[in-house]
Formats: structure tokens, sequence, C-alpha cells
């Protein structure tokens, strides 16, 4: 992906929402701060731990990425709780 594709389609995006899909089908809207559990150990957060997305961005290969605590952390190390929303 160039930079002008990825400049698209991050124009569609922001730091703060993501839309998740429930467990019902339904699209959501989440706006941060969003609580996750850790679903592995990784950095300083231990597997199990809750804690709190501070914003989410997106590497240039389109993977998301959550900041927590200041520190960026791949989306899959994390489980978002929808039905607490």
């Amino acid at each position: 992906m160039n930079k002008a594709e990825l400049l698209e389609q991050l124009k569609y995006s922001s730091s703060k929402c993501i839309c998740v899909v429930t467990k019902e089908n339904k699209l959501k809207q989440l706006f941060c701060p969003i609580k996750v559990t850790v679903l592995s150990s990784v950095g300083e957060l231990i597997m199990g731990q809750d804690v709190w997305v501070e914003e989410i961005k997106v590497t240039v290969n389109l993977t998301t990425v959550f900041v927590i605590k200041g520190k960026a952390y791949y989306y899959h190390h994390f489980n978002i709780e929808v039905d607490s929303y």
C-alpha cells in the first residue's frame, strides 16, 4: 500500500473510537477510554488484567494498535467486553 492509499483509508478512521460486532451480530461504536482484558501477557501488562485503551491507532499495514498507558500494543492481545457498554 502506498502513502496515498494509506491516507485515503485513514481519513475514515478515528483514534478515539472503534466499531465492533456484538455476539448478537450488531455493529456497536465504542469511544475511548475503552476497558479491555489482557489475553496474553505483553510488555508491562499481565494476562487477566483489565486496562483502559486511551487511543486506537493503525500501523502502515492497517493493523489495529491500542495505546495503553502511553504504549502501543497490537489489538490481538486484548478482549473487549462489549456487553459492559
